[in-house]
């Protein structure tokens, strides 16, 4: 039952102090992983509600947000480079191709930097990184080798496309799409030499 069914009024949010978004910022990190500046839009977002509330001043919100932010950060709080190595690491075991990874970092706020180190940490530790990424996002789907005999044929230019708006190339997308088998895909993924 809701509150206004219940005839109870919801209580009003309080206006948004520096103070309060101190504490909702470290709230935030203590729950979830973040970036410097998906932190940044989190807490912008409860400074826009606040204004719309209470008329606070969102200038003045934005100069605590990043003062807090900063501050976060020099202390090795908040750190964007292992955040993206992680999550990296995380988009990858789920078949994420080096593209959606590096879009899904770059919509977190993520400097091109950090990113492209995120993702040499990725081909340092992994022969032959997009390949499994690729068999982890067949295998996930049952696209190629995970598909019955005559299925598998009616399906695979669709399970072609399918991997190619999952951000892989063709040649890829072919390669996993098309293995004999599922072992003969595991020998290929063994073998960096591509």
């Amino acid at each position: 039952m809701s509150d206004i069914a219940s005839g109870k009024e919801r209580r009003k949010p309080k206006p948004a102090t520096q103070e309060r978004l101190r504490k909702a910022a470290l709230f935030y990190i203590d729950r979830y992983a973040t970036s410097g500046e998906h932190l940044k839009s989190v807490l912008m977002r409860r400074v826009i509600h606040s204004a719309r509330l209470h008329d606070t001043d969102q200038q003045e919100g934005r100069i605590w947000i990043d003062e807090i932010v900063a501050d976060l950060v020099n202390r090795r709080l908040i750190d964007d480079r292992a955040f993206a190595e992680t999550r990296t690491i995380s988009l990858h075991r789920g078949g994420a191709s080096r593209r959606k990874i590096s879009m899904s970092l770059k919509m977190k706020g993520i400097g091109p930097d950090d990113i492209e180190a995120a993702l040499r940490a990725l081909d340092e530790n992994h022969d032959n990184a997009e390949l499994v990424a690729a068999r982890n996002y067949a295998r996930r789907r049952r696209f190629g080798p995970w598909r019955n005999g005559e299925e598998r044929t009616d399906r695979r230019d669709r399970d072609l496309a399918a991997m190619a708006r999952a951000g892989f190339s063709f040649r890829m997308a072919q390669r996993v799409i098309d293995a004999a088998d599922i072992d003969a895909l595991d020998q290929d993924v063994a073998n960096p030499d591509y």
